[in-house]
């Protein structure tokens, strides 16, 4: 299991993703679940990743091969026109990558990826896209401001509940830390280090990027600030009254 997030700002978009990666209790490993398409001055592209890891591993090995083909090849990452078709081709790699691993016969389902995208080209807005397994996707508008892929459920109410467009990349920071906090506390499939990646709209290029460990000074400010502030508002909270 994972956790990955992509949400928006009126100042651009953030990411966090966690690192771990298990098969079983005692096979429990770190990998990397962002990933990132830049061509500086001219866009950005962000791909967060949740579920089979040969599947997510093989879908971005393509996509970042492709990057490198002969010519004759189909537009890539790097070339696109619009962070929809950047949506569609991960959509469809996705689907190709399914059809090529999972035996005939066998349920594709235990092979299935979920991703996040995000980012902004040239001359058009910031995108957000939500893309599934079986390779169609949703795009994040005013009513929906984040995705998720992973084990949602723990850090989903916080977000819900203090996301606000004008926050500064900071409140937003907090904001994931303690959505990934809640998240790492109720279900031990997620696990630090996180990754961290801020981009800034109409910048073209990756504003700020930083592994977060587990001893980070910060993320244990906010761990323990928010476990207090949780106490201290149930014990300010009135008694039932039979």
């Amino acid at each position: 299991m994972t956790y990955c997030v992509g949400l928006k700002i009126d100042r651009g978009l953030v990411f966090m993703s966690d690192t771990r990666t298990n098969a079983g209790v005692d096979n429990v490993s770190t990998f990397k679940k962002m990933h990132c398409w830049t061509k500086p001055g001219e866009r950005v592209l962000v791909l967060l990743s949740a579920g089979n890891l040969a599947t997510t591993q093989a879908v971005v090995s393509l996509l970042d091969e492709r990057t490198k083909a002969p010519e004759e090849r189909s537009a890539t990452m790097l070339e696109v026109p619009s962070l929809y078709q950047a949506a569609k081709l991960v959509g469809d790699t996705v689907k190709e990558v399914i059809r090529q691993t999972a035996p005939v016969g066998q349920n594709a389902d235990a092979f299935g990826a979920s991703f996040i995208l995000g980012g902004q080209i040239k001359g058009m807005e910031p995108r957000l896209f939500l893309i599934y397994p079986e390779g169609n996707f949703i795009e994040a508008g005013d009513d929906t401001p984040f995705f998720q892929v992973g084990e949602t459920k723990y850090g989903k109410p916080i977000l819900v509940r203090a996301h606000d467009p004008k926050m500064s990349f900071e409140e937003t920071v907090k904001l994931l830390l303690v959505s990934f906090d809640s998240t790492l506390k109720s279900n031990l499939s997620v696990g630090m280090p996180l990754d961290l990646m801020f981009y800034e709209r109409d910048t073209y290029q990756v504003s700020f990027e930083r592994r977060i460990e587990i001893d980070d000074p910060y993320f244990r400010a906010i761990s323990d600030g928010w476990s207090s502030a949780l106490k201290e508002a149930f014990r300010s909270l009135p008694d039932f009254s039979a």
